[in-house]
């Protein structure tokens, strides 16, 4: 076996398998045609062929300044092709970049330096090239283009960082070194989110409940695919692994899958228990795992059951992961993606201080990209909230800022059922009950599937004075899941609780509340009001002492200025409680009335 020094390029096409799943004879023809007008590159620079790789190749070069060269004139030669295809047949290669000591056997090349050539093209944005820091300080000043710094990267089975360099054409964002790491500006949206793959879950029973399977595994990629936070990829894009023995891994690099969820179906005469887990193939992780176990009574209604079920719970850890995931950027290139992630990261965590510096990562999302939405939507659910919760003073101006950001949301991405639900959530707050419930209703039309639309909905219920409606929706969105921070369901249902009277149900609701958030200003005041309207005059006074602790300055006036309700019964009804608890009236109550003639009064 012969030892010797070599460049190697190492090249796939972006999204060949997606690709292959809508036109495999149009797919396949275009790509031997691309492969065969770059052909004569790669022999004017002295390369050659080591294999082909079913959708890509592997190079060989003597020379690393002709091995990166022939790349450089290999993706300019694509960009000018791609201008001749429809969109959806653009084929982008991906080129990764190494020089080193090979093992070469008959006409293959073997070792680590292979490997890293391998590991550099999974980094390499499509249409641009990726080169390790060895290879472009061989190189140095011969180069005909200007390469830019990536920063150091870890691969997986490579023991020591490598440190990269990245070329895009001119155009292109050349300071990121992938896909999902450059500009949310400069690319098309599916760049600018994590990528999700839905894989065929496992029929555990009889050959003749391959259907069933098959069918949830449909319609949990149909549900996950109404959130606009990421893509799903479509059926023919997973579908095709289905019965093989190929690692999540390899799936995953041949789809693109930031995520993969897979599971299994099994069934019994009169039951069935479906298991799933999403896992962050590059590493191996599971980030959650679930099992459901439902009566088998009307099939399609359990099946929507089911796949509502998983929708929702998947969905929201598939935020957490992307809201802890490591920067995608180098530190050099910071886009309003990573700055909106970022933001989502400190939002989660549910502090005070922590959602301040997520309102300030939010804005800055915003101004480095004012079209992106969720940005936006975000920053005026976070307002809300913050004034709900006693965090920020709920002045004109910030009702307004968030009203702007809510309107902004929609005409951004009228596709987005989250900007909806904000959209309703700040005009049933604002007292907008018709506008409220038009968009509430819009949100669920647009995702179904989102109990988070559901709940907002079931808000423009209660505000409108329909509160049975509302428990009935807010009961329903509590069931998928109380862990979204977004959502307060616990809260609004002591409310809509109250509000009909039955005061013992509501505050085992604003218990829930508090547990998760034992400073909740709703939560403790109600809590304080529903004692009273027992007659529990000793647990709502210690109630009211509670709530003036965390907020001294808070009065019945000043807190009612934040209910904008439709039925005037329901505003005085819940005065009542506040006023017997011993909340002061107003700021006047403060100063000239005694502790106990406050409490009576």
């Amino acid at each position: 076996m012969e030892r010797r020094l070599a460049a190697i390029v190492c090249a796939d096409v972006a999204g060949y398998s997606r690709m292959m799943g809508a036109d495999e004879a149009g797919t396949h023809a275009t790509f031997k045609a691309h492969r065969t007008a770059i052909y004569p590159i790669i022999l004017n620079h002295g390369g050659r062929l080591v294999k082909n790789t079913g959708d890509g190749f592997l190079l060989e070069f003597p020379s690393i300044v002709g091995a990166i060269e022939a790349a450089v004139a290999m993706q300019m030669v694509m960009a000018e092709r791609n201008e001749h295809l429809p969109s959806d047949r653009i084929m982008q290669f991906r080129m990764g970049i190494h020089m080193g000591d090979v093992m070469a056997d008959e006409d293959e090349v073997f070792g680590d330096d292979v490997n890293i050539a391998v590991r550099l093209e999974s980094v390499a944005a499509p249409g641009g090239v990726a080169v390790s820091s060895k290879a472009c300080h061989e190189a140095g000043k011969r180069l005909s283009v200007t390469f830019v710094d990536a920063g150091p990267h870890r691969f997986k089975n490579i023991e020591e960082p490598i440190h990269v360099w990245t070329w895009q054409p001119d155009g292109a964002d050349a300071g990121a070194p992938a896909p999902k790491e450059t500009s949310a500006t400069n690319l098309p949206a599916q760049y600018r989110t994590a990528i999700v793959g839905v894989l065929p879950f496992a029929n555990l029973s009889e050959s003749a409940d391959e259907y069933f399977a098959d069918g949830l595994t449909e319609d949990l990629i149909h549900a996950l695919s109404l959130q606009s936070f990421y893509r799903v990829l479509s059926r023919p894009s997973t579908f095709s692994f289905k019965g093989k023995n190929v690692s999540t891994r390899l799936i995953a690099r041949e789809i693109d899958a930031t995520y993969l969820i897979q599971g299994s179906v099994r069934r019994s005469p009169n039951k069935i228990r479906v298991t799933a887990e999403l896992i962050a193939p590059e590493n191996g992780e599971q980030l959650w795992t679930g099992r459901f176990d439902r009566d088998i009574g009307d099939l399609f209604a359990m099946q929507d059951e089911l796949t509502t079920s998983l929708s929702a719970a998947i969905a929201a850890e598939i935020y957490r992961a992307e809201a802890s995931a490591p920067p995608r950027s180098s530190s050099n290139d910071i886009t309003a993606w990573d700055r909106f992630l970022k933001g989502l990261s400190y939002y989660y965590l549910q502090t005070q201080a922590d959602v301040e510096t997520s309102i300030g990562l939010f804005k800055e999302a915003i101004a480095l990209d004012p079209t992106l939405s969720i940005a936006r939507a975000y920053l005026a659910t976070v307002l809300v909230q913050g004034m709900q919760l006693g965090w920020i003073k709920g002045t004109r101006e910030v009702w307004d800022a968030a009203m702007s950001l809510a309107e902004s949301s929609v005409r951004l991405d009228p596709r987005s059922s989250f900007a909806f639900q904000i959209l309703a959530y700040v005009h049933a707050a604002e007292g907008n009950f018709e506008a409220a419930m038009d968009a509430g209703k819009r949100a669920v039309s647009l995702n179904p599937y989102d109990m988070g639309a559901r709940g907002v909905l079931g808000v423009c219920h209660l505000v409108s004075g329909e509160h049975r409606n509302a428990i009935e929706l807010f009961t329903m969105a509590a069931q998928s899941g109380s862990n979204d921070p977004r959502y307060q369901w616990a809260a609004v249902n002591a409310f809509a609780h109250y509000l009909l009277g039955q005061y013992d149900a509501s505050l085992s609701w604003a218990r829930e509340q508090l547990y998760m958030n034992p400073n909740h200003l709703q939560a403790l005041a109600i809590r304080a009001a529903a004692f009273a309207q027992l007659g529990r005059t000793a647990e709502a006074v210690s109630a009211a002492e509670v709530l003036l602790s965390n907020y001294p300055t808070l009065t019945v006036d000043r807190h009612l200025r934040n209910f904008r309700w439709k039925s005037a019964a329901d505003v005085a009804h819940y005065r009542d409680g506040l006023v017997k608890a011993g909340v002061p009236f107003s700021r006047l109550a403060l100063v000239e009335s005694s502790p106990k003639l406050a409490a009576d009064s």
